[in-house]
């Protein structure tokens, strides 16, 4: 009688949020590079993203105008896509997740940004985020979400002033201050719903303060 191969252990599922220009996508590498120098496997990804397919439909969200609940709908076909082709199979080999946005930022920029009922994005995640069908144990939360979300806080204002002429606004970036004002109240409702998986990194400190933050709620979960 032979033995079977053992399967490796489930991955860790980390996901970086904050409004633009909150300094998160700067730290994301060298968290990347901790976890390799610890020995894991990490696999860099991003949302709307990640496969060919979410890339087209990211730059169709960027770009194009549209309704409110069409652009939550084409953040839900990205996120299935990318769950089944990249964030699950990643997960399954037991490596380390790294995802620069995940469904956090669909409540903030969808539900608070542009209002979208709450319900309706939540039956959304139910739906694109099932984790039989993505065949993952039932061990992770279903809908599937990280096992820790780094939310770097940052006041709107500030935001603004970082990103002042770095680049071409895109859809998002050109909104008003109102609206990110309501993309940061609806991250904090999401934080106030799950606590536990979230860590709030104060965004508005020197860098090296802000990546000890992030490297002690990192270290804190015993993975560094």
């Amino acid at each position: 009688m032979s033995l079977s191969t053992p399967k490796p252990a489930l991955g860790t599922f980390i996901s970086f949020e904050g409004i633009d220009g909150a300094g998160k996508s700067s730290h994301i590498e060298a968290l990347a590079e901790a976890f390799r120098a610890a020995g894991r496997s990490v696999t860099l990804t991003r949302e709307p993203g990640g496969t060919p397919l979410a890339e087209q439909l990211r730059a169709l969200v960027l770009h194009e105008p549209m309704d409110a609940l069409t652009e939550a709908l084409l953040m839900f076909a990205a996120r299935r896509d990318h769950l089944r082709q990249v964030i699950a199979p990643a997960l399954a080999r037991g490596e380390v997740l790294i995802c620069d946005r995940f469904t956090d930022a669909t409540f903030a920029y969808q539900g608070g940004g542009r209002g979208m009922d709450w319900q309706v994005l939540s039956g959304l995640e139910h739906l694109a985020q099932d984790t039989a069908e993505l065949d993952l144990p039932a061990s992770w939360p279903n809908p599937l979400q990280p096992d820790l979300t780094l939310w770097f806080d940052l006041p709107p204002a500030e935001a603004a002033l970082r990103l002042a002429g770095a680049r071409v606004p895109d859809r998002f970036e050109a909104q008003p201050a109102a609206f990110f004002d309501a993309v940061r109240a609806a991250y904090a409702r999401r934080q106030a719903e799950a606590p536990g998986r979230f860590a709030v990194i104060d965004a508005h400190q020197p860098r090296a303060a802000v990546w000890a933050a992030v490297h002690a709620a990192v270290q804190g979960r015993g993975w560094l």
